[in-house]
């Protein structure tokens, strides 16, 4: 019975470890249930880490007394305590597995019984995760269930496990076989004989064959049993092309009365696999690349609590890319991912959360023993997974930088660990592979010898991104290739991050355009699937995710994503179902892009800009306005046409041909024509938005279009001397900073300014405007490092004294105005001044410096 309803919370009580009192301040709340939905995106550093505190009543009716009653949380993160009616029941230790709950012992019956749980998410150094780029939600933030069986039942371990395990020991084209091996526990005060008998079934419901095994088992005890079948001949595969799941249903039956006391049913699915380091990954006999992403299990104004079908939702949105693999990652998820994998046909890896670093202490390698025994037992029976993973980048944070003797013991510890996680692993699934995943330090990972110790390498790689170029990722990839000639390569992360509402003509590294990331993984992609022995291309990630540290453009998300956090699909999304799906492909790109602007071309009213189109077509030709821009042909999946926007709705057609078909896709895109000269009579001026600094548009939180500021032309608009800001020292950022500006959802129109500029100039005609200036002091200050590159140390930044004057046509508009003394560092102000032009004058704005150099950071002018 599910127990999703009817719960209290309260959080942050302190009351040394005991239950609330009567003064506690409790809400309703429905599970799943995280404390941490709406902190985590606020301004204020940090977000609520510490004890949540849920209850609730039931009762349970008397005729259930000589049944078995517990209670199974899907998730909880990230310690546990519960209470039965003031007695205390049971704990957990980690926040991505399942746990049951016995409560027999504690029950009253005819009457209410309540339930308290603590659930604690504050950072403890025994328990992995440590330290990452995503956010530790607290919560009771999966589904809870009331769970009754008879007193005879298929074993609950302490593993959160539920007693079956099923293999399939013989698969190939001709005949398969099921083993089905388990436990059955007797808790009665008899001797009890019992048949245990599983039924094999087709996708149809046909029965296929029945196992039956007599089992014994002795009072206050359990017994296993093995069951193997006849061969299947001429099985149905398995595959995501093909996902056949055929169905075992095993029941344990009283041998004297018939009796039906316990039934469990679980997939099956016939595949067989391997990974070869030349060749790359086989499925079925056949060479098979693996393409797909890494998920986080976060979502827009949920947190990580979300419910069923949001999240069944993220496998159907991979499936309908044309992907074939999901890294679960940085930890086991909810139950249904995994149920949504089987039925649609995703093979997966899954992994506990070790990531970035470790504790020396045994408390530290028990805990992450007994996630890695609960994340495979609880999943073993998922036809779709076919690795287990237990480390993710672990290195990335060395512990002793300082202390190089001791650093090597920290590294042979971090070694050892990993032994024992493999070892445990082989000996808990011998039929899947392990896996470690490693960031790109080569010499590192194989220095201390975690290249050596599992079955398959990840590799987690940013070329191009945080560091390097993009020809330095197929080298890395060849480099792997001679130097660990022995060990299978995943490429298990890659990719760049694509702020939506960022897009750029000229797209450069880190400037966190849609475009540059659209780029960055055609060449990726490009360059695993032209080498055979890269066994799997997982990119990072499905949807944009939380994480909470993280500054830069849109704070507190990771924009990586190929769908928004809300799950919109960006233009990469669409590259991926054009390289990907088989069925045709063909889509405008830019679609979140509806309201574009530009300058007019010279003596025209158009402005040209680049269109892209995805299509897994030969060629396409692309229509605006009904009017043919001709035919291209698509390279990569990729095709581009120059389009002429006029003032207003432009609509853009494209079409092409598969199998004799016409395909078409279209997009409307309202255009601001700016004019180049701003006394055009023909495209008169009416607003501009203008961010100083960067070579980037921005599509604001109102839906207003910012776009790049130039220098000085006569008779149009542009800054007058000075030179773009970039951070001293910082060579990862083209421009601006990656600091979080409060006080505004629109960061990046303030994370970029003009510094030592002398005039801003518009010619415009006589009138009447609207002046609006914006300022954020981007100097001062500690900027904290996030673990998720190599050079995330942090940085502090000096203070500067600045103070300047501001002059529209010779009235000052400040005086004196020094941003940090006034406002602070890194905090959005907004002047907004009504200015006259008169004559031809234009207007001009002169910028003096008091002390320093003046800035600017973004310019609006609005004819009233």
């Amino acid at each position: 019975m599910n127990l999703n309803a009817g719960w209290l919370f309260c959080k942050g009580v302190d009351n040394s470890g005991q239950q609330p009192d009567a003064k506690a301040s409790w809400k309703s709340v429905r599970l799943p249930h995280t404390w941490n939905a709406s902190d985590v995106m606020d301004d204020e550093p940090g977000y609520y880490r510490g004890d949540g505190w849920y209850k609730r009543s039931f009762t349970v009716d008397a005729s259930m007394r000589q049944k078995k009653i517990y209670l199974y949380y899907e998730g909880a993160n990230q310690v546990s305590t519960v209470w039965i009616n003031g007695k205390l029941a049971g704990n957990h230790t980690g926040g991505y597995t399942g746990f049951y709950v016995p409560l027999n012992e504690w029950l009253r019956y005819d009457a209410p019984n309540e339930i308290v749980v603590s659930v604690n998410n504050s950072y403890q150094e025994d328990i992995a995760p440590l330290t990452a780029d995503f956010t530790f939600y607290g919560g009771i933030y999966r589904d809870v269930w009331l769970v009754t069986t008879d007193a005879v039942h298929f074993t609950i371990s302490e593993h959160g496990a539920k007693g079956l395990f099923i293999t399939t020991p013989q698969v190939n084209a001709e005949q398969a076989r099921v083993l089905v091996h388990g436990s059955v526990n007797n808790e009665t005060i008899q001797v009890r004989s019992l048949r245990v008998i599983t039924r094999l079934r087709d996708q149809q419901g046909k029965l296929m064959q029945e196992l039956v095994a007599p089992v014994s088992i002795p009072a206050q005890s359990a017994a296993e049993f093995t069951q193997q079948s006849q061969p299947i001949t001429k099985p149905h595969l398995w595959s995501p092309e093909h996902p056949y799941l055929y169905t075992a249903e095993t029941d344990i039956i009283d041998a004297t009365t018939g009796r039906l006391l316990d039934r469990q049913t679980n997939k099956v699915g016939f595949r067989w696999f391997h990974f070869d380091a030349d060749k790359g990954f086989f499925l079925n006999g056949q060479p098979y690349k693996l393409v797909g992403s890494s998920r986080h299990q976060d979502y827009q104004g949920l947190g990580n609590a979300v419910p069923n079908a949001l999240a069944r939702k993220d496998v159907q949105w991979l499936k309908e890319m044309g992907g074939n693999f999901l890294r679960i990652a940085h930890y086991p998820q909810d139950p249904v991912i995994l149920e949504a994998c089987d039925e649609l046909g995703i093979l997966t890896s899954v992994e506990i959360p070790v990531v970035n670093e470790i504790t020396e202490s045994e408390a530290f390698t028990q805990n992450c023993l007994r996630m890695q025994q609960e994340m495979i037992r609880q999943n073993f029976n998922h036809p779709s997974i076919i690795i287990w993973c237990y480390m993710n980048e672990v290195l990335l944070r060395p512990h002793f930088n300082n202390d190089k003797p001791r650093q090597e013991i920290y590294f042979a510890r971090v070694a050892e660990l990993a032994r024992q996680l493999d070892s445990t692993t082989r000996h808990e699934d011998p039929t899947r592979y392990t896996m470690l995943v490693n960031h790109g330090d080569f010499n590192r990972y194989k220095a201390v010898g975690l290249t050596a110790i599992p079955q398959l390498v990840g590799w987690n790689l940013y070329s191009g991104w945080y560091g390097g170029n993009l020809s330095d990722f197929p080298a890395f990839l060849d480099r792997h290739h001679k130097e660990l000639p022995d060990k299978p390569l995943l490429v298990t992360e890659y990719g760049a991050d694509a702020d939506p509402r960022i897009r750029s003509m000229q797209p450069v590294k880190f400037d966190k355009s849609v475009e540059y990331t659209t780029a960055f993984h055609q060449y990726y992609l490009s360059a695993m699937m032209e080498r055979p022995f890269v066994a799997g291309a997982m990119l990072w990630n499905l949807a944009d995710f939380n994480s909470e540290g993280r500054e830069e453009t849109m704070p507190h998300i990771n924009n990586k994503g190929l769908l928004m956090w809300n799950r919109t699909p960006k233009d990469p999304y669409y590259f991926y179902q054009a390289s990907l799906r088989k069925e045709p492909v063909l889509k405008i790109l830019g679609a979140y892009w509806k309201q574009r602007g530009g300058m007019a071309d010279s003596n025209a009213p158009v402005c040209t800009q680049p269109v892209q189109v995805a299509s897994n077509l030969a060629a396409a030709e692309l229509f605006l306005n009904g009017k043919s821009l001709g035919k291209q042909s698509v390279k990569a999946a990729l095709a581009s046409w120059s389009v002429p926007f006029v003032q207003g709705a432009n609509k853009l057609t494209v079409q092409g041909i598969s199998g004799g078909r016409t395909i078409t896709d279209q997009l409307t895109i309202d255009f601001q024509l700016q004019p180049d000269r701003l006394q055009r009579t023909d495209i008169p001026f009416r607003q501009v938005n203008l961010l100083l600094g960067a070579n980037r548009y921005y599509i604001d939180s109102a839906r207003q279009l910012w776009i790049p500021d130039q220098p000085y032309r006569s008779g149009s608009w542009g800054h007058v001397g000075g030179k773009v800001f970039k951070i001293p020292g910082n060579n990862r950022l083209p421009y601006g900073t990656d600091k979080n500006i409060v006080g505004t959802d629109n960061d990046p129109i303030y994370q970029t300014q003009h510094t030592g500029l002398t005039q801003y100039r518009f010619d415009v005609p006589a009138g009447q405007y609207e002046l609006t200036l914006h300022f954020a002091e981007l100097l001062g200050g500690t900027v904290k490092g996030i673990p998720y590159n190599l050079s995330s140390e942090g940085r502090k930044e000096d203070e500067v004294l600045r103070s300047f004057d501001v002059l529209a046509n010779g009235q000052v508009l400040l005086n004196g105005f020094d941003i940090g003394r006034q406002y602070g560092v890194a905090r959005a102000v907004a002047k907004r001044f009504t200015v006259t032009v008169s004559g031809q004058q234009g207007l001009v704005l002169d910028f003096k410096p008091v002390t320093g150099e003046p800035v600017l950071n973004a310019i609006q002018l609005k004819k009233q």
